[in-house]
């Protein structure tokens, strides 16, 4: 029986183009996500376009992926961690 620790998500990794790595809790990754819907409303995802608000838009896109196509050369993805052992 795989152990409830496996499916905790409390922080995660998040790489961005000409960042260092950050860590953030669901919380903050999920306000990044929501800002970065609102700047690309028009090049959204089809995926994305079925939800109502941002706020559904961004939590679907927290639990179900791993990165967001923010332009050309550019990168936003996120991985879920444990800091702790």
């Amino acid at each position: 029986m795989p152990d409830s620790i496996m499916y905790q998500e409390d922080w995660f990794v998040v790489l961005e183009t000409d960042q260092p790595e950050q860590f953030l809790t669901p919380e903050e990754l999920l306000a990044k996500l929501k800002e970065r819907i609102l700047s690309y409303q028009d090049n959204l995802p089809r995926e994305l376009t079925k939800f109502t608000s941002v706020e559904e838009q961004a939590r679907h896109l927290m639990e179900n992926f791993c990165e967001f196509d923010v332009g050309a050369g550019e990168y936003l993805q996120w991985y879920v961690t444990r800091l702790e052992k």
